[in-house]
């Protein structure tokens, strides 16, 4: 193994030497700066990998002779058992001795523990590079563009292994994550939920008794939910009226809003597991009350939580969440209402419509619901509406009505609670939409939700910690005492 090592090292040696004479001559012969670096990069990855075979050789073959002692087992020594290792630089063999009780024994190989091997054949950073691409793009383009990158070729089949066998240990890490430092927090404690249907692959058992041809109005895929929580804190921002419909008019928010601080944001998907089945929205509530436990374990703070009103998320708040939490309906959902009203009446776009919404919307955020519905319920009247518009109008009206409870603006704003959910709805799209219904993109359960909780953890900003938690991890569970 030292005559190895040696002749990587000198392999190496002269690969610096052919990078040095590029070099002086690319000067003689003038080339571009960008002619250079590409002809640079490719010599380093060759000299790269070199120097990481003289590394793996130094080591020896981890022949330990005849018997080994490993997790309280006496273990013979069989045979040299050689591994792929695909690095960064390209692909290795590594030749090593392994061990076992007898053959066909679960084997140890005491070289894998000295290098801190993974798992897998690829390694801690190509996996890692690999999948920072995958949470963004689609498996094969990330694939693509590692090819270009690095000449490195990976199938899709082993990006998407990959990323279920990374996303297996996103749980874990996220429940031993420390809650945000308490002079870092602000004043109030938001939490949002929402949904959004993810494509779903149909079985193939399904598929096949559907036969080769669909039947009239049916879809060849369906829609699963994913369930978008988040949790963040923020400062009180007492507004007025005035201040609301100006935010609205021109779509901007004001320079001195307070900014969400440590959101934090995840999703789940319902999902059998070892014959048990688990409610996608339950788990996400369950995140989200411990979530908020840990960050106010004296119940000092006031909890909102911002929705779109549906009546199954009203069930799970009422069900999940600190009774003294404060229930607010979205804004933004209710001022479609109004526009649905308005054009019931008036032509869209037209000024008179304007006027309709910014008058009422004033009035909703002054605390008068009981007013706006009375009033639409009398024009619908007096107008004597029917069809579509009728029935666009009692809508909003039964809209409204049933959810009275949660549209008290005026007590809102005074005290400075956030009265819209745009947080968690750029979280949808960003999570479940920009990554998942891609054109053509199917899922099956298992992968979608792997996907989900990298991407959670991507977002969240905690992808380095976890490659590390993940790696320090798995090497405890493969090798014990000798995890590196």
């Amino acid at each position: 193994m030292i005559m190895a090592k040696e002749e990587a090292l000198l392999k190496a040696r002269e690969q610096l030497s052919q990078l040095e004479s590029l070099i002086e001559h690319a000067v003689d012969e003038g080339f571009r700066v960008d002619e250079v670096e590409r002809g640079l990069f490719s010599g380093l990855l060759a000299m790269g990998r070199n120097l990481l075979q003289a590394f793996v050789s130094s080591h020896g073959n981890g022949d330990e002779g005849p018997i080994v002692e490993h997790n309280e087992q006496t273990l013979q020594r069989l045979k040299q058992d050689d591994r792929r290792y695909v690095s960064i630089f390209g692909e290795l063999q590594i030749e090593r001795m392994v061990y076992a009780v007898r053959q066909g024994q679960k084997q140890f190989a005491p070289l894998d523990a000295k290098l801190g091997l993974p798992a897998g054949d690829f390694s801690y950073v190509l996996e890692d590079w690999v999948q920072r691409l995958c949470v963004r793009e689609a498996f094969a383009e990330s694939c693509s563009s590692l090819a270009d990158l690095l000449g490195a070729k990976i199938s899709v089949r082993a990006a998407e292994h990959m990323n279920g066998k990374m996303a297996s240990h996103v749980e874990s890490f996220q429940a031993q994550q420390p809650p945000p430092a308490a002079e870092e927090e602000g004043e109030i404690l938001v939490a949002t939920f929402d949904g959004k249907g993810v494509p779903m692959r149909r079985p193939l058992e399904e598929r096949a008794r559907s036969g080769a041809r669909r039947k009239k109005g049916e879809k060849a895929n369906k829609k699963q939910m994913a369930c978008v929580a988040g949790v963040y804190s923020i400062d009180r921002y007492r507004r007025t009226a005035d201040d609301v419909l100006d935010e609205v008019r021109r779509r901007q928010s004001r320079a001195d809003r307070p900014k969400p601080r440590h959101k934090r944001i995840w999703a789940e998907m319902t999902h059998v597991h070892e014959g048990e089945a688990y409610n996608g929205r339950s788990l996400a509530f369950i995140g989200g009350v411990i979530e908020l436990l840990q960050r106010d374990p004296d119940e000092q703070k006031p909890i909102v939580c911002v929705t779109d009103g549906e009546r199954a998320l009203i069930d799970d708040i009422q069900e999940w969440l600190p009774e003294r939490t404060i229930h607010i309906l979205d804004i933004m959902h209710v001022l479609s209402r109004l526009w649905q009203s308005a054009y019931c009446f008036h032509a869209e776009g037209s000024p008179e419509a304007e006027s309709f919404v910014d008058h009422r919307l004033r009035m909703l955020l002054d605390g008068k619901v009981g007013a706006v519905i009375g009033g639409l319920r009398r024009m619908s009247t007096v107008h004597k509406l029917k069809g579509q518009a009728r029935s666009a109008l009692q809508n909003a009206i039964r809209y409204f009505e049933n959810h009275r409870a949660s549209m008290r603006y005026d007590e809102y704003l005074a005290a400075g609670y956030p009265i819209g959910s745009g947080v968690v709805e750029g979280a949808c799209r960003h999570l479940v939409k920009d990554r998942m219904e891609r054109t053509g993109m199917r899922w099956q359960v298992r992968g979608a939700r792997a996907m989900l909780h990298l991407r959670a953890v991507y977002l969240n900003g905690n992808w380095d910690e976890f490659v590390d938690y993940r790696i320090k991890t798995e090497q405890s569970t493969l090798y014990g005492k000798c995890a590196a």
